[in-house]
């Protein structure tokens, strides 16, 4: 065997002595047998009966008990480490769980053991763990023990930031005074170095303190220490840094009046220096208190108006952009009044228009028409004053909004769902209907033919309703009957035909002496019955008036109409052919057939949509979505 191998055997056999607790055994080489039974103990090997009886004679009952302790011991080491890596964990704000197996473990064992990590480690606990506030901690005991070093206070073992050693470190960094506890527990631990350097320290600012005393007119105060509140209210004048109010009520309370001169002229000062970057005057180079300049500028930022005189002493000075701030200043100040709803001044006004900022003027406009809009979005009328505002200002654009509001108004009036329901022409009409003025019926047709205008919608019956009283004041104004078919016809189509019998209501046909007005007039009575299904009467309506007019299309179109609402369907084809013969349009005889299917209930309206389908699909191809409709009814009924 080799020197050095040997050298390492006798190494390990001191060691397993050691954790053996065999140190008393003198014999050190490894030839010996208690080598031999403390290697077989380490690797858990079975010791033989001799063996322990060896240990016995030699005296060695410790080791022993240590040899059968150590796999109990060895079982509850991972607990011990588990525990002492939760310890750690807490200690060091790890929250998440972390297998033992984890490099972190080992890092929080140096951190608690060396009280520091290299770079590599920390951004390890930053970038793989997210480890924030641990790595927080690390720089505060990265930062302590520079302090203590710094402040010769190495000795102190606490490494931790919450040592009250720290906080003390901390206020000597910053330059603050300790208390007398803090100084007596410097004391206690027996920081003599540290308490040698807070002493230099507070020489140097008890100099420096009187220094300042002296410079700001502060030295009939009596006191010396650096403890005193005076002492940092002139360490920040002397950093030209604000006083607060208290600092300030302090030293009025002091009577230190001189010093408070000083403070008044240093914040005057700063206030002249920040007025003459905010409105572009540092080129002018007097900073004294008295300058002219500083009553100019404070006139700006008050938002006071220049006179010509201080607007001469600008120009003078090439300070150009300080008389447009100036203006630009006062410019949105009148705007800020008109916001709030002030009225400007003549002084005002006047402003405006020698400085010409007519851009004052156009804000006071677009404010008031948007004032005027707002009355109009909540419902409000304009007054006779706000419309000529409005014209007197070409401000067209309230009458929009306003028109826009109304037509919006009246399309829920008039029921009216369409998205993209032009404004024009329907916004007039609409207007026109809401004052009862009469329509261009020409203009009606077209947009009916055009499927711009539903027959039968609101729009399309208050023109009717309006034309039926057109009519019947003719009638009460001329005499002349004419007016009444007319009118009945336009009470139909207005959906009221019990106000189109009543206008056809108590006439003594003997005293009427054309039979085409007779005709005309039975015609739309006949009309009227078979609109509230009194089909009976409107039969002998037709039939009369054909009596009176057999030439005329219209009453045989009617009895076909009354045919099919009575499921007559050959009789009715019949009366229709008939009326073809007389002039009838094809198209006439349609209008017709869709008022029937349009009217008919259920059953019956099957009944006509099949006939109409069966005989001519192509012709009456419009049944089919009445079909359709029908079918979505039967299973919605079926459903319920």
């Amino acid at each position: 065997m080799s020197n050095d191998a040997f050298e390492v055997q006798v190494q390990h056999f001191a060691a397993l002595k050691s954790k053996y607790q065999a140190t008393k055994y003198e014999d050190s080489s490894p030839s010996s047998l208690l080598y031999l039974i403390l290697r077989k103990a380490d690797l858990e090997l079975e010791i033989t009966k001799f063996e322990w009886i060896w240990l016995q004679e030699h005296e060695l009952l410790e080791t022993r008990k240590a040899i059968e302790q150590e796999p109990q011991r060895k079982k509850e080491e991972p607990k011990k480490l588990d525990a002492k890596f939760s310890q750690l964990k807490s200690k060091f704000k790890v929250t998440r769980g972390v297998p033992m197996s984890s490099a972190l473990y080992p890092i929080l064992w140096k951190l608690e053991s060396e009280n520091q990590l290299t770079n590599l480690e920390v951004k390890y606990l930053q970038q793989v763990h997210g480890l924030t506030e641990t790595v927080a901690i690390v720089e505060d005991m990265a930062r302590f023990a520079a302090l203590k070093a710094k402040y010769r206070a190495t000795k102190h073992q606490d490494s931790l930031p919450e040592s009250h050693l720290y906080q003390i470190l901390n206020k000597l960094e910053a330059e603050k005074p300790l208390n007398d506890s803090e100084v007596k527990w410097l004391k206690k631990q027996e920081l003599f170095d540290t308490l040698g350097i807070l002493q230099e320290k507070e020489a140097v600012r008890e100099a420096e303190f009187a220094q300042l005393k002296d410079k700001y007119k502060a030295s009939e105060y009596p006191e010396t220490s650096v403890s005193s509140p005076l002492y940092p209210i002139l360490k920040n004048l002397e950093a030209d840094k604000q006083l607060s109010e208290s600092e300030l009520n302090w030293l009025e309370e002091h009577q230190l009046s001189e010093t408070l001169s000083i403070v008044l002229e240093m914040e005057q000062t700063r206030h002249f220096a920040e007025l003459k970057v905010k409105y572009k005057a540092t080129t002018y180079e007097d900073s004294s208190l008295s300058s002219h300049l500083y009553k100019v500028l404070k006139k700006i930022d008050l938002e006071n108006p220049l006179g010509e005189p201080d607007i001469n002493f600008l120009k003078k000075r090439k300070l150009t952009e300080t008389i447009t701030l100036a203006l630009d200043k006062y410019a949105a100040s009148l705007k800020s009044k008109i916001q709030a709803g002030e009225q400007l001044s003549e002084a005002d006004l006047d402003w405006v228009k020698q400085n010409g900022r007519d851009d004052v003027i156009t804000f006071a406009i677009d404010k008031y028409a948007a004032s005027l809009k707002s009355k109009i979005q909540s419902g409000e009328l304009l007054s006779e004053a706000d419309i000529d505002w409005v014209k007197q200002n070409g401000r067209e654009d309230v009458i929009t909004f306003a028109q826009e509001k109304e037509f919006a108004a009246l399309k829920v009036k008039y029921r009216i769902i369409d998205r993209d329901f032009p404004f024009d022409p329907f916004y007039a009409i609409m207007v026109k209907l809401e004052k009862e003025e009469r329509l261009d019926p020409v203009l009606v047709v077209q947009l009916i033919q055009q499927k711009l205008l539903a027959s039968h919608g609101r729009i399309a019956i208050a023109y009717h309703r309006l034309e039926a009283r057109f009519y019947e004041e003719e009638y009460e104004r001329t005499g002349n009957k004419w007016n009444l078919p007319n009118a009945s016809s336009h009470w139909r189509k207005a959906d009221e035909p019990e106000s189109a019998l009543q206008v056809t209501e108590n006439l003594d046909f003997d005293q009427i002496k054309e039979n085409k007005l007779k005709s005309a007039l039975l015609t739309t009575r006949g009309g009227a019955f078979r609109d509230i299904d009194k089909l009976d009467d409107a039969e002998k309506c037709a039939l009369k008036a054909i009596e009176y007019q057999p030439q005329s299309h219209h009453p045989y179109t009617l009895m076909g109409a009354i045919c099919f609402e009575r499921s007559q369907f050959s009789e009715g084809e019949r009366w229709f052919n008939e009326a073809i013969k007389r002039g009838a349009e094809s198209e006439d005889i349609d209008s017709e057939l869709k008022q029937v299917v349009k009217n008919a209930k259920d059953e019956k309206r099957r009944e006509v949509v099949e006939y109409l389908l069966q005989k001519n699909p192509q012709r009456y191809a419009w049944a089919k979505s009445y079909r359709k409709r029908q079918g979505g009814e039967d299973a919605q009924r079926k459903n319920s």
